[in-house]
Formats: C-alpha cells, structure tokens, sequence
C-alpha cells in the first residue's frame, strides 16, 4: 500500500509519513465545508435550481459535520507532528472560519426562485467527480506512466479550476440575458419549431457541430492574430498534461468563446434540455481531451476529437504549431486542411515557443497587459 501511494503521489512534495497528504486532504475538507456553509447562507444565488431540488438537507449537514471533524483532526495532526504546519494552519482558518458563520447548523429558509447564481454546488460536485474519475483514469491508462498527479503548477491549475468553473452558470446566464436583450429579433419561431421536431440525436449532433465551427474560428482567430494570441497564450503555457491542465485560461478568453458560441446556440432556438446536454458534452470533453491517457480510438480519430489529437495541438513541436483547432469533431481540422501530420504518435514536449509565461494564477491573468520590454 505504502508503494502504491508513493507512485500515486510521486513528486518532490510528498512524502508518505511526513504529513503532508493528510495535510492537503484537511485543507480539501476544510475548504468545500467552507464553502458548503456560504451555500446554505445564500442558496438563491450560490446553488443550481436543477441540483437544489433533489438535495436532502439533513444528509448535507450530516456530511458537513463530519467534515469539518476530520479537517479538524488532521490538521491538528498537521500542526503537532509536521515540520511545515502551514496546511495545518490553513485547514483549521476555514474550519473555525465555517464554525463561525454556523457551519453546518445554519438554517435555510424560504428563498425566490429565480435569481442570478454561480452555481458554487456545481462546482462544488464537479471538483469531487471530476478529480475521482479521472485521476483513476489517468492511473488505469497513462500515456506517461511515471507523471505524477499532483505535477508541477498543479496549484496554478487547481485555482483556475475554481474559477472557470464557478463562471460556467454566470456565463450562461448572462449569454442568455444579452441574446434575448439584443438580438432577439434574430429568433425565428419557425426554425425553433423546425429545430424541436428533429429526433434528440440530431438537435444534440447540430448544437455541438455548429458551436465547434464557431469555437474552430475563435480558436484559429486567437492563435493567429498577436492580440488575441496573448491570452490564449496562457493556456498553452502548460508543459505537463493532465486533467486539470485544461482549466488554465486566462479570464477574458474563456468569457469570450463561451458567449461567442453559445450566441447562434440560444438564437437558434435549441431547447433547454439540448443546452444541458451540451454543456455536459464540452465539460467532459474539456477535462478528457487535456488528460495524461493513452486510449487507441481506431478511426473515430479522423471524426472526434480525442486526447491524443489534442495533446498534438498543445505540442511545441514545429509541425504542431497553429494546428489542432476543433474542440469536439477532428474531422473540421482534416477538411479544413488544420490537422498535425507527423509521424510520431504522441508529442513529447508542450508549451509555448518563444515566449515566457509566469507561474501563478494572478500573475497569468495580468500577463497578456504586461508591456514587453524591446
């Protein structure tokens, strides 16, 4: 067992024994408890309609409870036995900080139903899933076997994580707000209607074919016009691939692509449902395309994209530069003449070319503002 932790967890940080595992899994507890007791003061705006539906507010506390007891207990472990008590100390601010604000004693009462939210519940889940099926996924079938899981930058990656995820329903509803606002005069009823008849497959092969024609020309836009191509540049500044590799963007791009292609996606009329499955299509594809797997996809290569196609658009090879632009069908790049062509299997090295970007989350934001010195 000891073995199997140490080549889960093999990185200069961890050292079984030391306390900095046990460190790391209070400050998680702590911190979603945290966040769990600032959901249950303002569910209107921090929860999802869809989720808080289907809660059971007892088991919640229940949970919450007894996370704030092991975040408690570890880091108070963390603070007596480890050298670096740093996690300690950070573990117990947001459990005394949770304590304080009620934890999970608050008390949720009648709220309106359709306010704006961020869905921090969302986010929430989407952490816990994602990092459980896809840390074992990377583990089942690595394309590099010896990479660690908790790599190099993984902090600068965990807090854009954070943040991306949490604007994913403020991007949603503000896309909808400035659509319906401004231009719709666009919607055709017809077409909505025309849209609505179609079997379910194809509303949901349309709504992700015509959103990655427009994430194509944005993506192609952004790596071909220098502007642009200083903040997009922060996502390529990834030199290990993984799950959460992916989540490194820079603010403004991410709000820009997502309202560029979810413009034509709620002008066309496409209902809510359709959205919803969408959207699920783009996070799982966004997590897995970035991931450090090697799975053979045979010919549905040349028609979706996978990640060994992707990890070819993250390539610092020549012959990767400028290529790889479709976010969900291979095929666009192929017809469009786009596609890598090298005779490797897989790249080797990733990164930008050419060019420095800092480490750290705030530092990568203020980056593409940055004057360049000659």
């Amino acid at each position: 067992m000891k073995a199997l932790l140490n080549q889960i967890f093999k990185t200069q940080e961890f050292r079984l024994g030391e306390g900095t595992i046990s460190g790391y899994i209070a400050c998680l507890l702590a911190i979603l408890s945290f966040l769990g007791t600032i959901a249950f003061h303002f569910p209107e705006y921090l929860t999802t309609p869809e989720l808080r539906q289907n809660y059971d507010v007892e088991f919640l506390r229940i949970l919450m409870f007894f996370s704030l007891v092991i975040s408690g207990s570890l880091g108070l472990l963390n603070l007596v036995f480890n050298k670096n008590k740093r996690l300690g100390i950070v573990a117990w601010c947001f459990v005394i900080a949770s304590l304080l604000l009620g934890g999970h004693q608050v008390e949720v009462g009648d709220f309106p139903e359709n306010t704006p939210y961020l869905g921090l519940d969302w986010f929430i889940l989407d952490l816990l899933g994602t990092t459980l099926i896809f840390v074992f996924i990377e583990k089942l079938v690595p394309y590099k076997k010896d990479q660690a899981i908790l790599r190099a930058e993984w902090k600068t990656d965990l807090h854009h994580f954070f943040v991306n995820h949490l604007l994913i329903g403020f991007v949603l509803l503000a896309t909808n707000h400035f659509v319906h606002g401004l231009f719709g005069w666009t919607q055709s009823e017809n077409i909505g209607q025309l849209i609505a008849s179609l079997p379910l497959f194809i509303q949901v092969f349309l709504i992700i074919f015509i959103a990655d024609l427009i994430q194509y020309i944005c993506h192609r836009c952004y790596h071909e016009i220098p502007f642009l191509w200083r903040f997009h540049a922060i996502h390529h500044s990834v030199k290990t691939m993984d799950w959460l590799a992916g989540s490194r963007l820079h603010l403004l791009d991410i709000i820009l692509t997502r309202s560029l292609v979810l413009l034509p996606i709620f002008a066309l009329g496409f209902s809510k449902s359709v959205i919803d499955i969408y959207v699920i299509v783009v996070g799982f594809q966004a997590v897995f395309n970035h991931a450090n797997v090697s799975i053979n996809f045979g010919w549905l290569k040349y028609l979706i994209v996978t990640p060994q196609f992707h990890h070819w658009h993250h390539a610092s090879d020549r012959s990767a530069i400028d290529r790889n632009y479709a976010a969900h069908f291979s095929f666009i790049d192929y017809i469009l003449g786009t596609a890598v062509v090298n005779e490797n299997e897989w790249p080797e090295n990733y990164g930008v070319v050419g060019e420095k970007i800092p480490t750290g989350m705030l530092k990568q934001q203020l980056h593409p503002f940055v004057i360049k010195k000659n």
